[in-house]
């Protein structure tokens, strides 16, 4: 292997199965396959026809698909975790490991120089047997994997009381789960084991703990005391891509929505998704929609369907349509997303937190309402409202209950002109979105970070 660090890499991907983490895998091996490196990503078979049109170099990128066993439990012909309702994921994760053989036989052939992966703790072993070098790349914040490294010797003997503390050493920072039953809830799904299978907690810490450097998609000017943390406590690089987002699509915004929106003042228009993982119940959902309605300002609503549901019409509340007529949109298909945060007429994005949605959100103007509803979300939420005041959080109840009184207030408290905090968070976001957006500054992180993975080849 040459020493130079003009060397071409081939780095093999094989992200969970899930389009959350498959999708920001890609969006890395596009970045990777203009600067003429070689990627192999393995995927599930069905996965594959979903996510190709995102290749520019298909000649610099080739996919391997794996068979996805059938596992007792699983619904027949699950592939990923969209396939799966959230109770049976486990059984996704032994499906998962399962296909352990035919990744060892396509890698042991490959040979690459890296292997990327996430949810796969038996990836380093396999990865050192052939000759490669194995990077942890996680698609969540460092601020969560930082809060909770293990304090004890063995991942397995980690409690959610052991969570609900930060470790010794943990930055100064407002960045804490609190001890609402809402998100311990959320830690024991994290923590707890199914069977023999091992919890998902265990899963990725084994992951962090035995491979050779770990990755995160974002800034160490927006991260930067977590991913010292992480490299310290690990004792390995800890390299960052920056959040590599996809470029704003070539095309304009479709008339469809540019039609809807200009009828509205710039900056006045809310705009609210959650991502196509969080199925609200329909008790939920409707409450929602009517803290939209409360709030007083145009809305534009992406959410899912809610189960039980042929048309998200059918979940409507009574007379809802009627009385929001012509201010409030809500529709349950897919949405360019980039692009309608980049309309002048949106002015608030309510957000679930996901990573990607976060960066999103930082790179537009639009002020940000937080709804994190799993635990990297709520820790990605805390991060921008507690630490750096660049956001609000919807107050739930203890039970995780959002009342529409409580998205109707942080939506307004962030809308009305005359509010403080308004003023405040608008301040903060803009310093921060003009440091995260200086020129070029994704390309050069994207250029030290292929110079680091070379360096770990010396």
């Amino acid at each position: 292997m040459s020493n130079s660090r003009s060397t071409k890499l081939h780095v093999a991907m094989f992200p969970w199965f899930a389009f959350g983490h498959i999708t920001p895998y890609l969006h890395l091996s596009k970045k990777l396959t203009e600067r003429g490196h070689r990627v192999s990503f393995l995927l599930p078979k069905g996965a594959q026809a979903k996510v190709e049109h995102l290749i520019l170099y298909p000649n610099l990128i080739h996919f391997y698909p794996l068979l996805v066993p059938s596992v007792d439990r699983l619904p027949p012909g699950a592939e990923t975790a969209s396939d799966v309702p959230l109770p049976l994921r486990g059984h996704l994760r032994v499906a998962f490991d399962q296909t352990q053989d035919q990744v060892q036989t396509i890698l042991s052939s490959l040979k690459p120089d890296f292997i990327f992966f996430d949810f796969s703790p038996w990836m380093p072993a396999l990865a050192h047997q052939i000759g490669s070098k194995a990077i942890c790349y996680s698609i969540v914040t460092p601020a969560t994997q930082a809060l909770k490294v293990p304090t004890k010797e063995k991942p397995e003997d980690m409690t959610v009381e052991d969570f609900m503390q930060p470790p010794p050493g943990y930055p100064p920072s407002c960045v804490r789960i609190k001890s609402k039953d809402y998100e311990i809830a959320q830690l024991k799904v994290f923590a707890k084991a199914l069977g023999t299978e091992m919890s998902l907690y265990v899963r990725i810490t084994y992951g962090l703990i035995w491979s050779d450097a770990l990755a995160y998609r974002t800034y160490h000017e927006f991260e930067g005391p977590y991913c010292d943390y992480l490299k310290q406590h690990y004792a390995k690089p800890v390299l960052l891509t920056g959040p590599v987002l996809p470029e704003a699509p070539a095309t304009k915004l479709d008339e469809k929505w540019t039609n809807w929106l200009c009828n509205f003042k710039q900056g006045t228009v809310v705009y609210c998704a959650f991502g196509s993982q969080n199925k609200l119940q329909m008790g939920q959902f409707q409450e929602l929609l009517l803290g939209f309605e409360l709030c007083g300002q145009p809305f534009l609503v992406a959410l899912s369907t809610p189960d039980g549901c042929a048309t998200i019409e059918e979940a409507f509340p009574e007379g809802f349509e009627e009385r929001v007529k012509g201010r409030g949109w809500v529709y349950g298909g897919w949405v360019p997303q980039t692009l309608i945060l980049e309309h002048p007429s949106i002015g608030c994005s309510v957000t679930h937190c996901g990573y990607g949605s976060m960066w999103e959100s930082l790179f537009s103007d639009c002020q940000i309402v937080c709804v994190p509803y799993l635990g990297d979300q709520i820790v990605g939420a805390r991060l921008m409202v507690e630490e750096l005041k660049v956001a609000v959080e919807v107050e739930r109840e203890d039970n995780g209950w959002i009342s529409k009184e409580s998205l109707s207030k942080a939506i307004i408290s962030v809308m009305d002109e005359d509010s403080e905090i308004a003023g405040l968070v608008k301040y903060n976001h803009a310093k921060l979105k003009e440091e995260l957006t200086s020129e070029g500054m994704q390309e050069r992180y994207l250029d030290t970070f292929i110079q680091n993975l070379q360096g770990l080849m010396d």
